[in-house]
């Protein structure tokens, strides 16, 4: 258990990537069925966010609607009613007329059966009359409204009639092979006349048809041309694909929505262009049409019904319609009324017109207004799993939690929106959901992972720096713990010592309660300075305080935030000697030394037990500064490395080169008064003293003792003024040996 825990540990946010990445595009090659559905209603989505679509006015349907029925009675009508829709439409100037209605039984007309069972009668009853028998086939023509509408097929000469083919053997299981060949005669105008492309293509995709079903073999003689409207939904019943060819025995046949475009555009020729897949294309003449393996398109619907302009059957009849009304257009006819017409299932509706689903087809062939979805799209989908999840699994690992969430949304914001602009602008369908899918599985990954090992750390962070860094520079180590490197490291940083004066003295006039009391009143309040510049608490050292600026969080002004707190440490002293003295507790005072320089950071002790600390000469030097204070009685002495740092902004006064205990170079030290722009308060009695310093330096010790002398006169206590007399005054008796360099070496720490 605890090896697996470790391998999980192991796994980093680009390798969840590149498995997710893997995954999503096995999903996406085997084509997964669910994501499948998904991807479908996304495209039903765009399509419909994209809104209505105007056609381009060359197709108009005739419809047998409500208005058509109440008028004219239930259907189907007698074909005499059709006959003469065809007579109209043609006199109306309609180039092409297609029927979305097969004609494929005899008219049941009562007359016509009246009429032959007279004929038989007077057969059987021996009569032999020529004038009566030409009287009963006159009648019997009159009554035959099937070949009425032959003739008017015949007549107008731009009828395109509509079939549609078995697909399944079970529904041609009761036809016999006579019947079969009969309705592959009653289609054969439909057949592609050219087909291109290698020999022996993969045709494992192309629909196959059993046996075809077209109009009464005496309409399908005088018609110009035939195309089946057959219709295929996807799994989820909506229909997308329009399959502009069907395989029937040996031959290709041509959709309603083509066969129409034929005479339409003065009978070019219609080539199906075959590839090794399967079907690469569809010309008619130059005209080129974009279809899958399978032979379909993909129909780009401008919009929900009644996008194509509806006429009733009956308006037509009455001639209630403009001259101009179907002049030079292609005329679909078909049912819309409620009960007697096929219903479908489109993006934009789920009651659509079947007939206005081939209107739509003709005009995004004739417009070329294609949805493009090919074998080069598909490549791209597969390249924007790989780059959306690349990019998620780079980017997300680099923010913290929350911006992370942000983040996600973003890029998927931004994915989602580009996608559907190539859509609705470009007509390119590319796949939304499996990069959608990918970044946010990548990202839920990415999350886990975080939460077992990445928020693990953070508490074992937090745990070990609460008491030795304030929270904001815990919080900033949290949001990126790279910052935090264990282990030793050599850094230039800034260290501070503090410690209280006579704290043994202090110690024997308090019970050891009340010394408790106050030192731990004052280490809380120097601690909270020491936050508040976001310094690291090093450690207490009984009452001496330790802190480091610099690490673990880099502050290029690690300087000036040490020398600040110093600065502040003795501001809240006041604050405290004053609330002591009042409450009758001893009078407190406090020494700190500040240095900069190169030092060691990290982790230091033994593999059971070890603190985050820094070591090297510079934090010793530090130590020995806070002793200094002791020798010329100040409160705050940095060294010269510090000053460099931080001249600018704060105000110093030089009090000596010194070569402290255990150092062999001498350090420049300087009294840290304040800040910069309270200079005037030090600015007189400071520049005396560094005449004096000059002098002293130069061995004029009258000088220096003048010039120290009147450092008095304007601040009669300054101790480090006294000290310079005296030696001036000891160094005037005893001059000293060899050349004079103006060190004062340290014999104490």
């Amino acid at each position: 258990m605890k090896e697996r825990l470790k391998k999980i540990l192991s796994i980093s946010p680009l390798k969840i990537a590149f498995s997710v990445i893997l995954i999503s595009l096995f999903l996406f090659f085997v084509d997964a069925p669910f994501l499948r559905f998904m991807e479908l209603k996304s495209l039903d989505l765009r399509m419909v966010s994209r809104g209505a679509v105007p056609a381009g006015g060359e197709t108009v349907i005739v419809t047998i609607d409500e208005k058509s029925l109440s008028e004219l009675g239930r259907w189907p009508w007698p074909r005499t009613t059709i006959a003469k829709l065809v007579d109209v439409l043609k006199g109306y100037g309609a180039k092409v007329v297609g029927f979305d209605i097969v004609f494929a039984e005899p008219d049941a007309n009562s007359s016509l059966k009246t009429v032959a069972e007279l004929s038989n009668e007077l057969k059987n009853a021996g009569i032999r009359d020529t004038r009566l028998s030409g009287l009963l086939d006159e009648k019997k023509k009159l009554a035959d409204t099937d070949a009425a509408l032959t003739r008017s097929i015949e007549k107008a000469k731009n009828i395109t009639l509509g079939y549609f083919f078995h697909i399944t053997r079970k529904e041609v299981g009761h036809l016999t092979e006579p019947e079969i060949a009969a309705g592959e005669r009653g289609i054969a105008n439909s057949r592609f006349q050219m087909i291109r492309g290698p020999k022996g293509p993969d045709e494992s995709r192309l629909i196959r048809a059993y046996a075809a079903q077209p109009s009464l073999p005496q309409l399908t003689d005088v018609s110009e041309n035939s195309g089946y409207f057959n219709a295929f939904p996807d799994s989820d019943g909506v229909i997308r694909w329009s399959p502009l060819v069907i395989k029937f025995r040996d031959n290709y046949y041509t959709s309603l929505a083509l066969s129409l475009l034929v005479p339409y555009l003065d009978w070019p020729m219609v080539v199906l262009n075959m590839a090794e897949y399967g079907v690469e294309s569809i010309n008619l003449d130059k005209l080129r049409i974009p279809t899958d393996e399978s032979g379909r398109l993909l129909v780009n619907y401008l919009g929900p019904a009644r996008t194509f302009p509806h006429y009733a059957i009956s308006d037509v009849l009455n001639g209630r319609l403009t001259a101009d009304t179907f002049k030079g257009k292609i005329v679909l006819v078909g049912a819309t009324a409620t009960g007697i017409y096929d219903m479908r299932v489109t993006p934009f509706s789920a009651v659509y017109p079947g007939v206005e689903m081939h209107a739509t087809v003709i005009d995004n062939i004739l417009h070329r207004n294609f949805l493009i979805h090919s074998g080069w799209t598909r490549f791209l989908d597969i390249c924007m799993i790989v780059v959306a999840g690349l990019i998620m699994g780079l980017a997300v690992p680099r923010v913290k939690a929350v911006a992370g969430i942000a983040l996600s949304l973003a890029l998927i914001g931004a994915f989602v929106a580009a996608n559907t602009t190539l859509f609705v602008r470009y007509s390119v369908w590319m796949n939304l959901i499996y990069p959608v899918l990918t970044m946010m599985t990548i990202y839920l990954g990415i999350t886990v992972y975080r939460y077992v090992t990445e928020e693990r750390e953070k508490k074992k962070i937090r745990g070990a720096f609460q008491y030795y860094l304030t929270a904001s520079v815990i919080n900033e180590i949290l949001r990126d713990p790279s910052k935090l490197k264990l282990g030793g490291d050599k850094k230039q940083l800034s260290v501070m010592f503090s410690d209280i004066r006579g704290f043994t003295g202090i110690s024997e006039k308090l019970t050891p309660e009340e010394l408790v009391r106050l030192l731990n009143e004052y280490l809380t309040a120097m601690t909270d300075v020491v936050f508040k510049y976001d310094g690291l608490l090093d450690k207490y050292i009984g009452d001496a305080i330790m802190a480091v600026f610099g690490a673990p969080l880099d502050q290029p002004d690690h300087a000036l935030r040490a020398c600040r707190t110093a600065l502040e440490m003795m501001s809240e002293l006041k604050r405290l000697r004053e609330k002591w003295a009042a409450e009758g507790r001893p009078d407190v005072n406090i020494g700190v030394g500040v240095n900069t320089g190169d030092m060691v950071v990290g982790n230091m002790g033994s593999e059971m037990r070890f603190d985050y600390t820094v070591m090297g000469d510079s934090v010793n030097l530090a130590s020995r500064l806070e002793g200094t204070n002791k020798e010329y009685r100040t409160n705050i002495i940095i060294s010269e490395f510090t000053y460099e740092s931080i001249r600018n902004e704060l105000f110093c006064r030089e009090l000596d080169a010194v070569r402290v205990k255990g150092k062999k170079l001498p350090v420049r030290i300087y009294e840290l008064l304040g800040e910069k722009k309270d200079a005037a308060e030090w600015q007189e009695y400071v520049g005396r003293f560094e005449t004096g310093l000059a002098k002293y330096r130069e061995g004029l010790w009258y000088e220096a003792i003048a010039a120290f002398r009147s450092v008095l006169t304007v601040k009669p206590a300054d101790y480090p003024t006294q000290m310079y007399i005296a030696r001036c005054e000891t160094l005037k008796e005893n001059p000293p040996e060899g050349e004079w360099d103006g060190v004062f070496t340290m014999t104490k720490k």
